[in-house]
């Protein structure tokens, strides 16, 4: 097909390249034809004798064998923080961010939860910010629409 024709067809820009939102391949890969599908499919048929050799592969002391079975059935443990009871205290954010810092310290928080503690009075600080600065554009539109 020559370039008059793809510029006929609504496809082509002059420059080369397709129009915003019409797709090159209008047809497209069909759905189900990717490798892992092809690989998934192979490996459906043999997939007992598969798991039945690597079984057989660790009790025969093969140690990349024995720890893929293992992981299969024991998933790494992963650690769990215990919630403990924070109450922040009244006052500014810096004051709070600080009685956060300073639970830390004494180990009444875990790092990981006075880290989700810091964000959370972090995003409220943005939230302040964003709500103050709406506040005083409204006010001095208010003071220029009376100008």
């Amino acid at each position: 097909m020559d370039t008059e024709n793809l510029l006929s067809a609504g496809r082509k820009q002059a420059g080369g390249k397709f129009q915003p939102g019409v797709s090159g391949n209008p047809k497209g890969r069909p759905r189900g034809n990717s490798v892992r599908t092809s690989l998934r499919a192979m490996l459906e048929d043999q997939g007992t004798a598969l798991v039945e050799q690597a079984v057989t592969l660790a009790l025969e002391g093969d140690s990349v064998a024995l720890r893929l079975c293992l992981e299969r059935i024991l998933p790494a443990v992963r650690p769990v923080e215990q919630s403990a009871p924070f109450t922040l205290p009244d006052g500014t954010l810096t004051e709070q961010g600080k009685a956060v810092l300073v639970a830390m310290a004494d180990g009444l928080l875990s790092p990981g939860q006075g880290a989700q503690l810091l964000s959370a009075i972090s995003t409220l600080a943005r939230v302040v910010e964003v709500d103050d600065l709406t506040r005083r554009i409204g006010i001095l539109e208010e003071k220029n629409a009376k100008s």
